[in-house]
């Protein structure tokens, strides 16, 4: 079965052209959305980094003010160098700023975040290791997975399996990376980033490496696992239609040192088709960004 068909056999379309999730979906429940004011999941208040020594110091990040809320979906854009991957790794806690603080759930990090999914543009799955096995790898590392996973082996191994099934790679559990393509192994890394059904899920250009219509199939699983299990997510990504077919908010930064010149919220109704890619209102608000990027870099 290809994705598309699997894609649409996981969602039923009315004559309404209204989507509802099938039940037999069988994703955990989205959790309720968050009341208006409350308290952001992730918060970034007044946070600057600077890169070097006292004798070559260079600005990354100057007094950047950023909140996610819980189940956001949050796109950073912005021209080269502007800190996007900077931002990626104060949140995860893998630097520590040089001025202000970074928060989540209203504590201040001090270290790198336990309870956090990440994929990058480049397959990181372990060579040794086959589909399942670095799918289950995070319940081999975090609590409180780590302490049940060998009583509770065939539970963790159907949650696996049941997502492989999901993203079309059930029949590849058994598989090695290199005998996947780079759109599955990208597919495998998302199933490892979600499958412990983290809070928050950092995404690094996880797709830029991907031919179009592999990425665009790619949007369409993201956006469904998303709808389904309502993490916060923060996405990096160069594409202008990407991080508007995917986001509730676009933020856009200034090049360095990376400030916030642009907060502009996606006001689409989900779940978005690729159809809509090709509206006049989705093209006008990547036009908008587009235009932004451009004076940006000017």
């Amino acid at each position: 079965m290809s994705m598309s068909q699997r894609l649409a056999d996981l969602f039923a379309v009315d004559n309404k052209g209204r989507v509802e999730a099938l039940a037999a979906c069988a994703l955990p429940s989205s959790p309720p959305e968050p009341a208006l004011g409350s308290q952001p999941y992730v918060d970034l208040r007044n946070v600057s980094l600077v890169y070097g020594d006292e004798s070559n110091q260079m600005l990354a990040l100057d007094r950047l003010d950023l909140q996610v809320a819980q189940g956001e979906f949050v796109a950073v854009v912005g021209p080269s160098g502007c800190g996007k991957s900077t931002l990626m790794k104060l949140v995860t806690g893998l630097l520590q700023p040089d001025a202000g603080a970074v928060l989540i759930q209203g504590q201040k990090l001090s270290g790198a975040v336990q309870n956090v999914g990440m994929a990058f543009q480049n397959s990181t799955l372990l060579p040794w290791r086959t589909t399942l096995e670095n799918v289950l790898l995070p319940f081999e590392l975090v609590k409180p997975h780590r302490q049940r996973l060998r009583r509770h082996y065939q539970e963790y191994r159907d949650r696996a399996l049941h997502l492989l099934d999901v993203v079309g790679l059930k029949e590849f559990a058994d598989k090695y990376p290199w005998e996947l393509s780079g759109g599955m192994q990208q597919r495998a890394n998302v199933c490892r980033a979600l499958v412990h059904q983290p809070p928050l899920l950092m995404l690094d250009e996880p797709f830029g490496a991907l031919d179009a219509f592999t990425r665009e199939e790619l949007w369409l699983l993201t956006q469904q696992l998303w709808l389904k299990q309502r993490f916060s997510a923060i996405l990096v990504t160069h594409d202008l239609r990407e991080a508007v077919f995917l986001a509730d908010r676009v933020i856009v930064l200034s090049k360095r040192p990376g400030r916030i010149i642009l907060e502009r919220q996606v006001d689409l109704p989900r779940p978005r088709t690729l159809a809509h890619t090709y509206e006049p209102g989705f093209s006008a608000i990547v036009q908008e960004i587009r235009e932004k990027i451009l004076e940006a870099r000017a």
